[in-house]
This record gives C-alpha cells, structure tokens and sequence, in this order.
C-alpha cells in the first residue's frame, strides 16, 4: 500500500521519544503510517502518492486546546469585534469607531473577552464617555474577562436597563447620583448578569451562524490549533445549540476535531439534568471530528467558585457537597468523565471530600476525570488527584488576570499560580488550554508563551524560572498530554506511525526564536486528518478559502483575528481589506516594523506582492 501523501525536506519534531525527530512523514487515510529520512520515506511512493517538499521548514504536531468554548464561541464569532492582541488602546479605539461606521441597526458592536486592559499601553480600559462619543447611536457592548461589561447609552436602551431595574443576584448595575444605570456592569462575584445582558443581543440566522462556526475554526487552524476539547458554557443548551457543529459534521466541514462536555443549565436541577443526558447520550458516542467527552465543566452551580481576582473568594454553600455527591454518583455509574471548574484549593478539597466518598462504592479508576483551572491548588489536593487517577487541565487566564491576583493575595503567592511544574513532577495527569473566548484569548501561543515565560499578556513576570516549563514540555502539554483528557492516547499529540494525521508548520521555529516572539507565531500551514485545512506563504497553492464572512458588515471581514493590532489602522484603512488579502495583516505590520510612511506603503506591499493595492 502507498501512502496517500509524503511530506519531505522537512525538520520534524515527533514528541516520540523513540524517534524524536524525523525529516519526512507518510500520511494514509488520515493518519501517519511511517516517519523517518527522506530517502527512507520516499521509496513508499506510488504514482498516486502526493508529495509535498517543506522546504526545511520545522513541524510539529497540531495543537489542542484542552478547555474552550467553540460551539458557543462559533455562533458569535462573526459578529464579534476582537481586541485581543490590540496593544494600545487607541487601536482599539480606532476599531471600534471603524466597526460602529458599518454596523446596521438593530446590530450591536460587541467586544466579548479575549483581552485585558493590562495588554494596552495605556494601562487602562476605555472610558464610558469615550465610548459613547465614538457611538452614540449603534448599541456597543464590550466584556472585559468576567469582571465587567461596558455598554454606552444606545445599549442600555437596546437592554432596556432604567433606575427601576433591580441588581440580579450576584451582580451589579452600576448607578449615578440620580440612579439611573451608567453603562457599567460588575460581577459581585459570579458572571451571570454580564451572560444575560450578553444574549440580549441579536443573533445570526442559522446559514450565517454556520458561515460564523467555519471562521472560527479556520481562524483557530490559522493558529495551529487542530483540535479541542469543548467545556460547554452558560446559556449553552444540548442538543439545540449543538444543531450547528452537528450539521458541519456531517457535510464533512469540520476542520477542528471537537470533544465536548455536557454543561447543565438549571441551578438546583442539575441532578435531573444529568440523569436525562446519561439515558440519551452515550459516552464517546460520535467521531474523530465531534464526539461527547462526559460531563462539566458545570456539575453543580453551587460548587461554581467564578474567577474574578478582583472580588474575595466566594465562600460555597454547605449543601454544595450533597448536590454534587447526586451528580458524581450518576455519572460514576454510568462511567461517564466529567470535567470541574474550580479556581481555588477550597474548592477542590471539598470536592475531592466527595470524589473519595463516591469512590469507596463506584471505582473511579479508569474515568478521566478532572478539575479545570485549580490556581491555588495545594500539594494536599494534588496528592489526593494522583491517588484517585484524575487530573487537572490549567489554562493562561493568569496571563489575562495575573495582576489583580497580585494586587489581591501578593506576587509571593502568585508565583505558582496554578504549580504547573510542581504537578507533572508529582505524576498527576496535566494539560494546557485557553478558556477562550470570554476570559482569555483563543490563541495558544501566548499559553505557551505564558508556560515558558512566567509572564502575563501586560509584561509582567509573576512566574520565577523555577516554576515555568521548558519549551519541549510546554508543545507536550499542548499536545501529547492532552490526549489523556479525551481519552485518546497513543492517538493524537505526536508525529508517529498510527497517530491521527494533524500537525502544524508554525511560521517560525518554535525552539528557536526568541522568548518574546513567540505569541506572535501563527501557521503557514495546518493539516487536519492528512487535509490542509489552512495555508499561506510558501504553501498558499495548496489553501482551501472558505466563504467570505457572513454578514457583510462582519468585523472578520474588517479585521481578521487575533492580533488585528499588527496592522496598523491607517493601513488597514487605505488597504481595505485587512487580512484577506495573499499576505496577512500580521506579515505586513512585522515588515512594515511602523517605520514606512504611509504615502509609500502601496509600493512596499507591492514588493511584499500584497494583492490589496490591486483591489
């Protein structure tokens, strides 16, 4: 048998001990079937075999995000306005004004997490009058990580917020002296007023959502992301709001593999919730491209511990352990995983109280369980995870969110915040995520920056050396380790006979380019099953566009994705079309450097041979 694809003249790197690397691969229906030398994997050719030369480019397996949100993030991913990786303020300003100008009514201009006002320059997030001078009549609403929501007069009308609107549970609506709503939202302490103010908004009709879902896979494969693990999410309801993803399975669209986790709905309900699902829905029922992966990250809302440094730790009720005894019980004997959020160590220790129990009647070994987030975890609760078999799957938020841990609980105690390095030297199953899109941003470069580094998205460093990752380790916990939490190892995370064919060909080299660039890599090329889901540069002949952003005035259309900040607003005005173009925004910011005046960038796209001056 010959296999269906070869790529060759390449620097591999496996993550197969055995044979760590490697400078060609064979792919067969949709796997790798051979790694080894070029003259080794060559002679397996047949006439039919495609070959691909990589032109000594360095490989390495595709990424996978082990916790986000892109089956909800899908649905709204076109009508969102991202600022993450926008690096002034004004940028950002000058984007917004930009999307206002083009946004029809009834539409809102909405900015939904993915950055921080650490990440600006200014060091500050924008004022309500500064919002409402670049819009005065289009509804802006612009989420900043789980804290708060910004939304100017015409929003508030659009919501329909007056003096006479009381602050829901564990929320607040800002007032002025004479009571009326400023546009200022808190969350004192969990999220649930900024989730209900959010699906006020209008939504897209169904072909625009499928449209939406599509661009932002393919923005995720832009970044080398090849699968993830879905967490669900508030306001998220199975099956109805799975229709999309379920239908872009089916026609063969999905370009990112998804597990996803059932995430219950109905606070006190939950038990019930779980029990219906279990009867229904079979655990690992679905494909490679879209299966279910258990429960969470919701079991109970009572054990919900939200992430907000700038509020105390919520204290949990006392019928917390009950309720998620009910729960635990019900999956453990229909062996369903389940996934947990929990931000703090007293979180954790109460839950893990009710694992053990449940565990003394239904053996949990062999269920890949486990907590997400665990910042403050302790090394108690790290030895009781190990004993149980479990694991805990981290995410950068403290890159997003670093300084008002410091500010709150001190840099002492932020500098193992979650103890990564101290938890895989204990043996305990580890991997790493995003939390995208509401808290941190989908990219997982800066996670792996943020391993490496020690530093948040603002600069500052809040992780000594002695508790960040080497470079191998940290692509590990991208990859190979994030297997274990979906259930798939010795099937995805290396380049190695067997393995599912995924892997990316990052822009630059990875293990050798400098610290502070790496959460500026992208992909010149992504591979998904033996198919290219996504190519530039050098490989571009072999892209595969999809369909232009749907609607027209889409701020993807306007914008691209992440790092939108790298072309600078007066190019992207007389450019016109951002990233859509044969060389992307970010490529033509990282050479144009802010140093070419602007009368002379036609010229200078033209030698980068940029398609936009000839639109």
């Amino acid at each position: 048998m010959h296999p269906d694809l070869i790529l060759h003249n390449a620097r591999i790197t496996t993550l197969d001990r055995a044979a760590p690397t490697a400078t060609a691969v064979a792919i067969s229906d949709g796997a790798f079937t051979a790694t080894g030398g070029d003259a080794e994997i060559l002679k397996l050719a047949g006439p039919q075999t495609r070959q691909i030369d990589m032109g000594g480019r360095s490989v390495l397996p595709g990424l996978i995000d082990n916790h986000t949100h892109v089956v909800r993030g899908g649905l709204n991913y076109n009508m969102e306005l991202r600022w993450d990786g926008v690096r002034s303020l004004a940028d950002a300003m000058a984007m917004l004004k930009r999307q206002v100008d083009i946004t029809p009514a009834p539409q809102w201009v909405r900015i939904v997490g993915g950055f921080t006002e650490h990440q600006f320059t200014e060091k500050r997030l924008p004022t309500l009058e500064e919002i409402n001078a670049v819009a005065p009549d289009t509804p802006v609403f612009i989420l900043h990580l789980y804290d708060r929501a910004l939304l100017n007069a015409a929003a508030l009308r659009a919501v329909g917020y007056t003096k006479d609107t009381p602050n829901p549970q564990g929320g607040e609506i800002q007032r002025d002296a004479r009571g009326n709503p400023t546009g200022l939202l808190l969350a004192k302490p969990n999220a649930g007023i900024l989730y209900a103010t959010l699906a006020r908004g209008p939504k897209l009709p169904f072909d625009y959502q499928l449209n939406s879902t599509r661009h932002f896979m393919r923005e995720l494969n832009r970044l080398g992301v090849t699968g993830v693990i879905d967490a669900g999410g508030g306001m998220q309801n199975y099956p109805e709001d799975y229709e999309i993803i379920q239908k872009l399975h089916d026609d063969d669209q999905l370009t990112v593999r998804l597990a996803y986790n059932l995430f219950t709905q109905k606070p006190k309900e939950e038990k019930e919730d779980f029990l219906a699902w279990t009867k229904s829905v079979k655990y690992r029922q679905g494909s490679d491209y879209f299966r279910h992966n258990g429960a969470g990250e919701m079991l109970v809302f009572s054990a919900a511990d939200f992430e907000d440094f700038r509020e105390p730790r919520p204290d949990l009720v006392p019928e917390m352990e009950g309720e998620l005894e009910d729960v635990v019980r019900i999956l453990a004997e229909n062996r369903w995983p389940w996934r947990m959020h929990a931000t703090y160590d007293e979180t954790i220790s109460r839950s893990l109280d009710v694992f053990e129990k449940v565990n003394h009647d239904i053996p949990l070994e062999g269920l890949n369980w486990f907590f997400d987030h665990a910042e403050t975890i302790s090394d108690r609760s790290i030895d009781r995870i190990a004993a149980l078999g479990g694991g805990v799957a981290v995410q950068h938020r403290m890159a997003y969110q670093g300084e008002y841990f410091v500010d709150r609980y001190g840099a002492r105690a932020a500098e193992a915040t979650p103890p990564v390095a101290r938890m895989l030297d204990k043996g305990v199953n580890v991997s790493a995520g995003t939390d995208a899109t509401r808290v941190a941003s989908y990219n997982p470069w800066v996670g792996l920056s943020w391993l490496i580094s020690g530093r948040t998205v603002g600069g500052l460093r809040i992780t000594p050396e002695r508790n960040t990752l080497d470079r191998e380790t940290a692509l590990r916990m991208w990859t190979e380790k994030v297997a274990w939490f979906s259930n798939d190892v010795g099937r995805r995370g290396r380049i190695a006979s067997g393995y599912l064919a995924d892997l990316v060909v990052p822009d630059r080299d990875f293990f050798a380019c400098a610290e502070a660039d790496i959460p500026d890599t992208t992909s010149d090329l992504t591979m998904v099953g033996g198919r290219i889901v996504f190519a530039k540069g050098d490989f571009a002949d072999h892209d595969a566009p999809i369909p232009p952003a749907m609607p027209d005035w889409s701020p993807v259309r306007q914008f691209g994705g992440y790092a939108a900040w790298a072309t600078p607003p007066q190019v992207a005005a007389s450019c016109g079309c951002a990233s859509s173009c044969g060389v992307h925004g970010h490529d033509h910011a990282r050479a144009w450097g802010g140093k070419q005046p602007v009368s002379d960038l036609k010229s200078f796209w033209g030698a980068l041979g940029c398609a936009c001056w000839a639109v």
